[in-house]
């Protein structure tokens, strides 16, 4: 199946097999859409709007004040700021000089941020404004000669600046009073009032690295994934043919993921600017925002984690939403459970499906399909030019029969280059033929869907066997009272582990130890069931709402009183 692709009869109708090849640049991407809809909204930001030819504008205007600054290609600048239009512009910007973004999420400490910084050394940063002073606090020897402030309420409608930024009796000040740069800073304002840069100055190619995209660490050490043009613009052009009935150049498109994210920045960066969509951009998740939105542009296509979607949908459930308009909606990073589909689809009439993806892959490669094929609980099937095996993950050449567990490669025009300066963890990733090893385990029917067993990195090692999280906590999540769980190996000597789980509880009940044992007794071997349960009032999680295992585990390890339990209980 997975050399003919046979998979491809369960796509949607309308989809293809392979897309188009992609033959230039994301910022030829943009130009193309500048001519195609100049006078169409390419993004709202709290209700103002910029068209695309306003979009091509200001990217020119931003790309010669950075060449100003010398930016020059190859060079990498830092991004580091919510999701508004700012955000968009200075990516775009970066990429006409033939320079490499590096995103960076905005709530980082100066340690995480300086450990990154040394890593790509970018030395021009383009920054929320208040971040800004947590970058030039960082060590002159990284070499950072500029930092420019974006003050992103300069996005919004003045009113709403104002209501924002001041108390009512200053509400009279001058707009430029209400902007001034952070000290030492220079003002992305004043880049977005320089010449625009002259259309002979060098483009991109499509092989040229676009961003650097740091993974998000729930494994190790962040490393920053060198994604081209060539890799996001077809990862965009994959989606479009994944959601055929999404109507080019009239989508409403919303941005609740945060675009310093692969998700996220593909979604509201790049598949917004491939459809001619209009996208909804919001600083923070919040349903509240996103209603007074929806009431002048209904939500089209609404891309966003499990999370996201059970607020939204109980926001609707109670009126204040209207998610009738949506087409498409799709969610990644954590698995999509039934009830969430059923209250959502219930509210919404379109489909909610899961999709699959990592940084590695820019990032989306496998999904549901729209139509009744699809399989709640498994992560789909490979998108269009896209190539999957299931392997032995100690000897990844020799491939699997449908229905084993095994690691999951994937080959396609999405795939990433490697990692920057990291030639070992690259040689160890990507195989030869252009394969991508996951780290994912999983399992592949014989209609060619894909479920997800566990993080191959995650698995707990007791007794000898490996045991996968989340086949654990799919059984403890059904005790009544549990909201959510987090089990993970705390280590006891000898390499072994114990399995313990963290549980969250809805609000007002309380847990049931021997009900969530009686559970596991029924429905998991005596290896598999665990040891400890600590009760907890929240799990970490990233900000797309990923639930991170390992600073559960890091937790508990240093939690010296569950240590102990657990010690007294073996």
């Amino acid at each position: 199946m997975n050399d003919t692709r046979a998979w491809n009869k369960f796509y949607a109708p309308g989809t293809p097999v392979d897309i188009e090849t992609v033959t230039g640049s994301l910022v030829d991407l943009l130009d193309e859409r500048v001519t195609q809809w100049s006078d169409r909204d390419a993004v709202s930001f709290f209700g103002a709007t910029i068209t695309y030819r306003e979009l091509g504008d200001r990217v020119a205007r931003v790309a010669h004040g950075l060449h100003k600054l010398g930016v020059k290609a190859g060079d990498r600048v830092g991004l580091i700021m919510p999701n508004a239009p700012q955000h968009i512009i200075a990516f775009y910007a970066v990429l006409r000089l033939g320079a490499v973004v590096v995103e960076h999420n905005p709530l980082y400490t100066r340690d995480e941020l300086e450990v990154q910084f040394r890593d790509h050394g970018a030395q021009v940063v383009i920054a929320w404004d208040k971040v800004a002073p947590t970058i030039q606090s960082l060590p002159a020897e990284l070499g950072i000669r500029s930092v420019i402030a974006v003050d992103i309420t300069r996005a919004m409608p003045f009113g709403t600046r104002l209501a924002l930024k001041l108390p009512i009796q200053k509400a009279r000040e001058s707009r430029e009073k209400l902007t001034a740069p952070a000290p030492g800073t220079v003002a992305f304002a004043s880049l977005e009032r320089s010449a625009a840069l002259p259309a002979s100055h060098p483009r991109p190619t499509l092989d040229d690295v676009a961003c650097l995209q740091y993974t998000s660490g729930t494994t190790g050490t962040p490393k920053g994934a060198m994604i081209t043009h060539k890799n996001l613009w077809a990862n965009a052009r994959q989606g479009a043919a994944w959601m055929p009935d999404f109507v080019r150049g009239e989508g409403n498109i919303y941005g609740l993921l945060p675009m310093f994210h692969s998700f996220g920045l593909l979604l509201s960066v790049i598949y917004s600017v491939e459809t001619g969509s209009r996208a909804v951009l919001f600083p923070t998740f919040d349903p509240e925002l996103v209603s007074a939105a929806a009431k002048r542009f209904p939500p089209t296509f609404v891309p966003a984690v499990p999370p996201m979607f059970d607020r939204l949908s109980r926001v609707a459930r109670d009126g204040k939403l209207d998610l009738s308009g949506v087409v498409y909606a799709i969610s990644g990073a954590m698995t999509l459970t039934p009830a969430i589909v059923k209250r959502w689809e219930d509210l919404a009439g379109s489909m909610l499906n899961e999709g699959y993806g990592m940084t590695e892959t820019s990032p989306v490669a496998l999904a549901n399909p729209f139509n009744e094929s699809r399989k709640i609980g498994a992560i789909g099937l490979p998108f269009p030019s896209t190539d999957i095996r299931v392997v032995d993950q100690n000897e990844p050449t020799r491939e699997l029969a449908l229905g084993e567990v095994g690691e999951l490669l994937i080959r396609g025009p999405q795939v990433f280059q490697g990692y920057w300066n990291r030639p070992e963890d690259t040689a160890a990733t990507l195989l030869e033929g252009g394969w991508l090893r996951t780290g994912d385990l999983v399992m592949q029917d014989e209609d060619g869907f894909v479920t997800v067993v566990d993080r191959k990195k995650e698995l707990i090692i007791t007794g000898g066997f490996n045991v996968a999280p989340s086949e654990v906590e799919a059984v403890i999540n059904r005790v009544p009272g549990v909201a959510e769980t987090a089990v993970v190996g705390v280590p006891r000597g000898g390499g072994a582990e114990v399995i313990t789980v963290a549980v969250i509880l809805e609000p007002g009940a309380t847990f049931d130890q021997d009900a969530a044992r009686e559970l596991a007794r029924e429905h998991l071997a005596e290896y598999k069931r665990p040891s400890t349960y600590v009760v907890w009032e929240e799990l970490p999680k990233s900000l797309i709402g990923k639930v991170l295992r390992r600073k559960v585990r890091d937790a508990m390890i240093a939690d010296r009183k569950a240590v102990r339990a657990i010690a007294d209980e073996d």
